[in-house]
């Protein structure tokens, strides 16, 4: 049987091994998919012993996502733009291609919740490989972007390695511009320690829209709850960017592209 996984720290909350099995019951392919917590200081060479030992694909979730892609052979052009990889695939030379489904699945669940239209003003917390990863589809998506990140200098390399594909600028993240965006995202991982990013609440309920690249298992993030409590009304969680994003790696794995609807259903 053909063995897949996921990689994270940590990864007990994951739903890929669920999302994954369902996609393989739906489109009648026999493989195992599993939970991996990954090792701080062993994840690469943990990462080898995988593909060694006849692993055929992986997914890479926080914060090895930009690990994994320093150890990949071959990438996929968002892959390189990103220089962050949520994908791996072991090709038939024994090389690893690295791809990242994360914009393309954040960008589809936006789409889907009808969070997105041309020319809106969002505002992206954390710099990042989760933003990294999104960053070129929202741009090709024609949307305005700023960030903003604990490190500004972070923040700014990002808006400037990204500038040639569209409107993005960083800004202090005391210096938020008072405005009101169309769509805020979290996308730093704060939410796994329970925390989140200690910004203007004036910021979060000016928002149209806010959106959580996180999810969280039968409750909602902390970055949800406290939107919630602020009073905004439109908030979104990551599930269906995960459930978006996973088909396309699971398309990339196996040749054929799961029907993702009746997975959120059957799901939720």
């Amino acid at each position: 049987m053909d063995k897949y996984a996921v990689w994270g720290n940590p990864i007990a909350q994951s739903k890929s091994p669920q999302i994954h099995r369902l996609f393989a019951e739906q489109t009648q392919q026999l493989m195992e998919y599993k939970a991996i917590l990954g090792d701080e200081q062993r994840f690469e060479q943990q990462l080898s012993t995988f593909f060694k030992n006849g692993g055929k694909g992986c997914n890479i979730t926080a914060p090895f996502k930009e690990r994994a892609f320093k150890i990949a052979n071959q990438f996929s052009e968002r892959c390189l733009v990103a220089e962050a990889c949520n994908t791996l695939k072991i090709l038939d030379d024994g090389s690893l291609y690295a791809d990242n489904t994360d914009g393309i699945g954040l960008v589809s669940d936006l789409q889907r919740l009808n969070c997105l239209k041309s020319n809106q003003s969002i505002l992206i917390l954390g710099a990042g490989g989760a933003t990294k990863g999104v960053l070129l589809p929202l741009l090709q998506a024609q949307q305005n972007i700023t960030i903003i990140n604990r490190t500004f200098s972070k923040a700014q390399q990002l808006a400037e390695k990204f500038q040639p594909y569209g409107n993005i600028q960083a800004v202090d993240i005391t210096y938020i511009p008072k405005q009101s965006f169309d769509l805020v995202i979290n996308a730093t991982s704060l939410g796994l320690q329970g925390k989140t990013l200690n910004i203007n609440p004036l910021i979060l309920q000016q928002a149209q829209a806010v959106y959580d690249m996180q999810y969280s298992k039968g409750q909602d993030t902390p970055f949800i709850a406290l939107c919630k409590q602020l009073g905004v009304k439109n908030t979104n969680d990551g599930f269906g960017m995960l459930v978006g994003q996973a088909a396309h790696s699971f398309e990339l794995w196996r040749g054929i592209k799961p029907n993702i609807e009746p997975i959120l259903d059957l799901i939720k």
